[in-house]
Protein backbone atom coordinates (compact mmCIF):
# COMPACT_ATOMS: atom_id res chain seq x y z
CA UNK A 1 0.00 0.00 0.00
CA UNK A 2 1.37 3.95 -0.74
CA UNK A 3 0.80 6.71 1.82
CA UNK A 4 2.22 9.73 2.14
CA UNK A 5 2.19 11.67 5.24
CA UNK A 6 3.49 14.30 7.30
CA UNK A 7 5.73 16.32 5.63
CA UNK A 8 5.13 15.00 2.35
CA UNK A 9 1.59 15.47 2.37
CA UNK A 10 2.39 19.01 2.69
CA UNK A 11 5.01 19.11 0.15
CA UNK A 12 2.32 17.45 -2.12
CA UNK A 13 -0.72 19.52 -1.47
CA UNK A 14 1.09 22.78 -1.36
CA UNK A 15 2.15 21.28 -4.83
CA UNK A 16 -0.89 21.03 -6.56
CA UNK A 17 -2.85 23.44 -4.53
CA UNK A 18 -0.58 25.80 -6.43
CA UNK A 19 -1.00 24.86 -9.39
CA UNK A 20 -4.53 23.08 -9.42
CA UNK A 21 -5.39 25.69 -12.51
CA UNK A 22 -3.95 24.91 -16.10
CA UNK A 23 -1.19 22.79 -14.68
CA UNK A 24 -2.78 19.23 -14.84
CA UNK A 25 -1.24 18.06 -17.84
CA UNK A 26 2.14 19.28 -16.38
CA UNK A 27 1.10 17.11 -13.18
CA UNK A 28 0.54 14.03 -14.89
CA UNK A 29 3.52 14.27 -16.43
CA UNK A 30 5.23 14.43 -13.66
CA UNK A 31 3.89 12.22 -11.34
CA UNK A 32 3.87 9.25 -15.01
CA UNK A 33 7.33 10.33 -14.83
CA UNK A 34 8.26 8.68 -11.66
CA UNK A 35 8.20 5.46 -12.76
CA UNK A 36 10.60 5.91 -15.51
CA UNK A 37 13.89 6.78 -13.66
CA UNK A 38 17.04 4.06 -13.08
CA UNK A 39 18.67 4.30 -9.60
CA UNK A 40 22.42 2.90 -9.14
CA UNK A 41 23.78 2.26 -5.51
CA UNK A 42 26.25 4.70 -4.46
CA UNK A 43 29.39 2.36 -3.27
CA UNK A 44 31.96 4.38 -1.50
CA UNK A 45 35.77 2.86 0.04
CA UNK A 46 35.26 1.87 3.80
CA UNK A 47 37.68 4.95 5.41
CA UNK A 48 40.18 3.82 8.35
CA UNK A 49 38.99 2.85 11.76
CA UNK A 50 39.50 5.88 13.00
CA UNK A 51 37.52 7.73 10.45
CA UNK A 52 33.51 8.03 9.63
CA UNK A 53 33.77 10.39 6.63
CA UNK A 54 32.73 8.86 2.94
CA UNK A 55 32.11 10.32 -0.10
CA UNK A 56 32.20 13.58 -1.67
CA UNK A 57 29.56 16.58 -1.48
CA UNK A 58 28.46 16.96 -5.36
CA UNK A 59 26.64 19.65 -7.45
CA UNK A 60 23.90 19.10 -9.68
CA UNK A 61 22.82 22.40 -12.05
CA UNK A 62 18.99 22.51 -12.71
CA UNK A 63 17.98 22.30 -16.47
CA UNK A 64 14.71 22.61 -18.00
CA UNK A 65 12.50 19.55 -17.02
CA UNK A 66 14.20 18.40 -13.31
CA UNK A 67 12.58 18.32 -10.46
CA UNK A 68 13.66 16.87 -6.93
CA UNK A 69 12.36 13.18 -7.99
CA UNK A 70 14.20 12.54 -11.04
CA UNK A 71 17.75 14.48 -9.59
CA UNK A 72 16.86 11.80 -6.17
CA UNK A 73 17.13 9.10 -8.52
CA UNK A 74 19.87 10.09 -10.61
CA UNK A 75 22.03 10.45 -7.75
CA UNK A 76 20.71 7.85 -5.62
CA UNK A 77 19.48 9.93 -2.79
CA UNK A 78 16.21 10.84 -0.80
CA UNK A 79 13.84 13.00 -1.77
CA UNK A 80 13.77 14.75 1.57
CA UNK A 81 17.92 14.20 2.12
CA UNK A 82 17.57 16.64 -1.13
CA UNK A 83 14.54 19.19 -0.19
CA UNK A 84 16.61 19.57 3.42
CA UNK A 85 20.00 20.36 1.91
CA UNK A 86 18.29 22.97 -0.62
CA UNK A 87 16.03 24.33 1.77
CA UNK A 88 13.50 27.14 0.10
CA UNK A 89 13.71 25.67 -3.39
CA UNK A 90 10.42 24.57 -5.27
CA UNK A 91 10.74 20.62 -5.24
CA UNK A 92 8.67 20.19 -8.08
CA UNK A 93 9.70 23.78 -10.44
CA UNK A 94 13.66 24.57 -9.48
CA UNK A 95 14.69 27.65 -11.59
CA UNK A 96 17.17 26.49 -14.35
CA UNK A 97 20.54 27.30 -13.49
CA UNK A 98 19.67 26.98 -9.87
CA UNK A 99 22.83 24.87 -8.45
CA UNK A 100 21.86 22.05 -5.96
CA UNK A 101 23.47 20.38 -3.19
CA UNK A 102 23.57 16.89 -3.48
CA UNK A 103 23.69 15.16 -0.34
CA UNK A 104 26.42 12.60 -1.06
CA UNK A 105 28.94 12.49 1.69
CA UNK A 106 28.08 11.19 5.25
CA UNK A 107 29.31 9.96 8.57
CA UNK A 108 28.87 6.64 8.82
CA UNK A 109 26.90 5.75 11.76
CA UNK A 110 28.17 4.48 15.28
CA UNK A 111 28.39 1.24 15.69
CA UNK A 112 30.18 -2.06 13.64
CA UNK A 113 30.37 -2.24 10.52
CA UNK A 114 28.77 -4.98 9.40
CA UNK A 115 25.77 -6.83 7.20
CA UNK A 116 23.26 -3.88 6.83
CA UNK A 117 22.88 -0.95 9.26
CA UNK A 118 19.63 1.46 8.90
CA UNK A 119 19.52 4.72 10.75
CA UNK A 120 16.08 5.71 10.54
CA UNK A 121 16.78 10.01 11.24
CA UNK A 122 18.81 10.02 7.65
CA UNK A 123 16.78 6.96 5.99
CA UNK A 124 19.74 5.69 4.82
CA UNK A 125 20.46 1.80 4.44
CA UNK A 126 24.42 1.03 5.23
CA UNK A 127 25.75 -2.33 3.84
CA UNK A 128 28.67 -3.13 4.62
CA UNK A 129 29.93 -6.63 2.37
CA UNK A 130 31.82 -9.18 4.35
CA UNK A 131 35.15 -9.41 3.41
CA UNK A 132 34.98 -6.04 1.78
CA UNK A 133 36.90 -2.78 1.69
CA UNK A 134 33.86 -0.61 0.07
CA UNK A 135 30.48 0.47 1.55
CA UNK A 136 26.94 0.26 -0.23
CA UNK A 137 24.50 3.49 0.37
CA UNK A 138 20.78 3.49 -0.44
CA UNK A 139 18.01 5.95 0.58
CA UNK A 140 14.73 4.10 1.89
CA UNK A 141 11.67 4.80 2.79
CA UNK A 142 10.26 3.72 6.46
CA UNK A 143 7.10 3.56 8.39
CA UNK A 144 5.06 6.43 8.26
CA UNK A 145 3.47 8.28 11.74
CA UNK A 146 1.80 5.41 13.65
CA UNK A 147 3.15 2.96 11.71
CA UNK A 148 6.78 3.19 12.77
CA UNK A 149 10.01 0.82 11.84
CA UNK A 150 11.40 -0.05 15.05
CA UNK A 151 14.56 -0.21 16.35
CA UNK A 152 15.94 -3.93 16.43
CA UNK A 153 18.71 -6.02 15.98
CA UNK A 154 17.93 -8.70 13.30
CA UNK A 155 19.18 -10.64 10.59
CA UNK A 156 18.27 -11.70 6.59
CA UNK A 157 16.20 -14.39 7.25
CA UNK A 158 14.53 -14.80 4.14
CA UNK A 159 14.59 -13.34 0.37
CA UNK A 160 11.72 -13.88 -1.79
CA UNK A 161 11.34 -12.98 -5.52
CA UNK A 162 8.40 -11.89 -7.19
CA UNK A 163 6.23 -11.83 -3.31
CA UNK A 164 2.72 -12.24 -2.88
CA UNK A 165 1.39 -8.84 -1.12
CA UNK A 166 -1.27 -10.21 1.67
CA UNK A 167 -2.36 -7.40 3.71
CA UNK A 168 -2.99 -8.53 7.31
CA UNK A 169 -6.62 -7.88 8.86
CA UNK A 170 -5.32 -4.49 10.50
CA UNK A 171 -4.19 -2.88 7.07
CA UNK A 172 -7.62 -3.77 5.38
CA UNK A 173 -9.41 -2.29 7.98
CA UNK A 174 -6.90 1.03 8.29
CA UNK A 175 -7.10 1.14 4.08
CA UNK A 176 -11.24 0.86 4.52
CA UNK A 177 -11.31 3.43 6.88
CA UNK A 178 -9.02 5.77 5.13
CA UNK A 179 -10.39 5.44 1.73
CA UNK A 180 -13.67 3.53 1.77
CA UNK A 181 -12.04 0.96 -0.36
CA UNK A 182 -11.48 -2.58 0.31
CA UNK A 183 -7.92 -4.12 0.21
CA UNK A 184 -7.73 -7.94 -1.84
CA UNK A 185 -6.93 -11.04 0.05
CA UNK A 186 -4.07 -10.77 -2.01
CA UNK A 187 -2.00 -9.31 -4.89
CA UNK A 188 0.10 -11.51 -6.83
CA UNK A 189 3.51 -10.82 -8.27
CA UNK A 190 2.97 -7.79 -10.47
CA UNK A 191 3.23 -3.69 -11.26
CA UNK A 192 0.13 -4.03 -8.58
CA UNK A 193 2.24 -5.05 -5.68
CA UNK A 194 3.30 -2.84 -3.47
CA UNK A 195 6.08 -5.38 -2.48
CA UNK A 196 7.94 -4.91 -6.07
CA UNK A 197 9.74 -7.73 -7.57
CA UNK A 198 12.13 -8.80 -4.67
CA UNK A 199 11.89 -9.22 -0.76
CA UNK A 200 14.34 -9.56 2.14
CA UNK A 201 12.55 -10.44 5.45
CA UNK A 202 13.84 -9.20 8.81
CA UNK A 203 14.30 -12.54 11.00
CA UNK A 204 10.70 -14.11 10.90
CA UNK A 205 9.22 -11.11 11.75
CA UNK A 206 6.48 -9.36 9.32
CA UNK A 207 8.61 -7.13 8.66
CA UNK A 208 10.68 -6.82 5.03
CA UNK A 209 12.92 -4.99 2.78
CA UNK A 210 11.31 -4.93 -0.72
CA UNK A 211 10.73 -2.74 -3.26
CA UNK A 212 7.97 -0.76 -4.59
CA UNK A 213 5.39 -0.57 -7.15
CA UNK A 214 5.71 3.47 -6.99
CA UNK A 215 8.93 4.88 -6.98
CA UNK A 216 7.59 8.30 -5.15
CA UNK A 217 8.07 7.74 -1.06
CA UNK A 218 11.45 6.59 -1.01
CA UNK A 219 13.59 8.45 1.28
CA UNK A 220 10.43 9.26 3.31
CA UNK A 221 8.03 8.09 6.48
CA UNK A 222 5.54 6.93 4.06
CA UNK A 223 5.27 2.72 4.25
CA UNK A 224 3.13 0.69 7.04
CA UNK A 225 6.70 -0.27 8.69
CA UNK A 226 8.64 -1.97 6.39
CA UNK A 227 11.64 -0.81 4.68
CA UNK A 228 11.18 0.92 1.15
CA UNK A 229 13.58 0.96 -1.41
CA UNK A 230 13.97 1.79 -5.07
CA UNK A 231 13.52 -1.31 -7.10
CA UNK A 232 17.10 -1.28 -8.92
CA UNK A 233 18.58 -0.94 -5.00
CA UNK A 234 16.79 -4.24 -3.63
CA UNK A 235 17.32 -6.44 -6.90
CA UNK A 236 21.06 -5.37 -6.78
CA UNK A 237 20.74 -6.66 -2.28
CA UNK A 238 18.61 -9.23 -2.93
CA UNK A 239 21.21 -10.59 -5.21
CA UNK A 240 24.05 -9.66 -3.20
CA UNK A 241 22.97 -10.03 0.62
CA UNK A 242 22.83 -13.52 1.98
CA UNK A 243 20.62 -15.40 4.14
CA UNK A 244 21.56 -14.77 8.22
CA UNK A 245 23.25 -11.03 7.23
CA UNK A 246 23.30 -9.38 10.42
CA UNK A 247 20.40 -6.66 10.51
CA UNK A 248 20.85 -3.10 12.88
CA UNK A 249 18.26 -0.52 12.44
CA UNK A 250 19.27 2.66 14.90
CA UNK A 251 18.43 5.87 15.76
CA UNK A 252 21.00 7.95 15.70
CA UNK A 253 19.67 12.07 14.68
CA UNK A 254 22.83 13.67 15.37
CA UNK A 255 26.43 11.66 13.93
CA UNK A 256 29.88 12.70 15.25
CA UNK A 257 33.50 12.37 14.32
CA UNK A 258 37.12 13.01 14.92
CA UNK A 259 38.73 13.29 11.45
CA UNK A 260 42.59 14.34 10.63
CA UNK A 261 42.87 17.92 12.39
CA UNK A 262 39.11 18.81 12.33
CA UNK A 263 36.02 17.60 14.17
CA UNK A 264 32.55 16.77 11.99
CA UNK A 265 29.04 16.47 12.48
CA UNK A 266 25.96 15.85 10.94
CA UNK A 267 22.34 16.70 12.11
CA UNK A 268 18.83 15.15 10.88
CA UNK A 269 15.40 15.82 11.50
CA UNK A 270 14.08 13.40 14.41
CA UNK A 271 11.23 11.19 13.66
CA UNK A 272 8.17 12.54 14.51
CA UNK A 273 6.41 10.85 17.47
CA UNK A 274 3.49 8.53 16.93
CA UNK A 275 1.53 11.00 18.68
CA UNK A 276 2.59 13.54 16.38
CA UNK A 277 4.76 15.11 18.51
CA UNK A 278 7.79 17.19 16.59
CA UNK A 279 10.77 17.14 18.32
CA UNK A 280 14.83 18.19 18.11
CA UNK A 281 17.59 16.12 18.04
CA UNK A 282 18.74 15.66 21.98
CA UNK A 283 22.01 17.28 22.67
CA UNK A 284 23.62 14.59 24.78
CA UNK A 285 26.98 14.73 27.14
CA UNK A 286 28.53 13.18 24.17
CA UNK A 287 27.51 15.44 21.82
CA UNK A 288 28.33 18.41 24.10
CA UNK A 289 31.83 16.94 24.69
CA UNK A 290 32.80 17.34 20.80
CA UNK A 291 31.47 20.49 20.62
CA UNK A 292 33.38 21.78 23.43
CA UNK A 293 33.08 25.36 24.89
CA UNK A 294 33.35 27.31 21.94
CA UNK A 295 30.24 29.68 21.72
CA UNK A 296 30.47 29.82 17.65
CA UNK A 297 30.63 25.68 17.77
CA UNK A 298 27.75 25.60 19.95
CA UNK A 299 26.27 28.08 17.57
CA UNK A 300 26.25 26.24 14.56
CA UNK A 301 25.15 23.12 16.06
CA UNK A 302 21.87 25.26 17.66
CA UNK A 303 21.42 26.38 13.88
CA UNK A 304 21.64 22.70 12.40
CA UNK A 305 19.47 21.34 15.62
CA UNK A 306 16.77 24.39 14.29
CA UNK A 307 16.80 23.21 10.81
CA UNK A 308 18.81 20.36 10.11
CA UNK A 309 19.91 19.52 6.43
CA UNK A 310 22.02 16.13 6.79
CA UNK A 311 25.06 18.28 5.48
CA UNK A 312 28.78 17.08 6.72
CA UNK A 313 29.58 20.21 8.70
CA UNK A 314 32.69 21.34 10.39
CA UNK A 315 33.40 23.08 13.43
CA UNK A 316 34.88 26.15 12.97
CA UNK A 317 37.09 26.11 16.50
CA UNK A 318 38.48 22.51 16.94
Amino acid sequence: MFFIIGVETVIIKSYFLARVNGSALACCLLLCSLVTSVCFAKVYPLPAPNSRLIGEMQYHEVVKGDYFQQIAEKYDVGFLALMAANPGIDPFLPAIGQQLIIPSQMLLPYGKREGIVINLPELRLYYFPANSDKVHVFPVGIGRQGLATPKTVSYIGEKRKNPVWRPTAEMKQRHFVEYGTKLADEVPAGPNNPFGQYALRLGTSVYLLHGSNRRFGIGMRASSGCIRLYDDDIEWLYQHVEINTPVRIVDQAIKLSYEANKKLFEVHSPLTADDGRVSQPEISNAVSQFIGDSPDNMQLLLQQIASPKGLVTKLVND
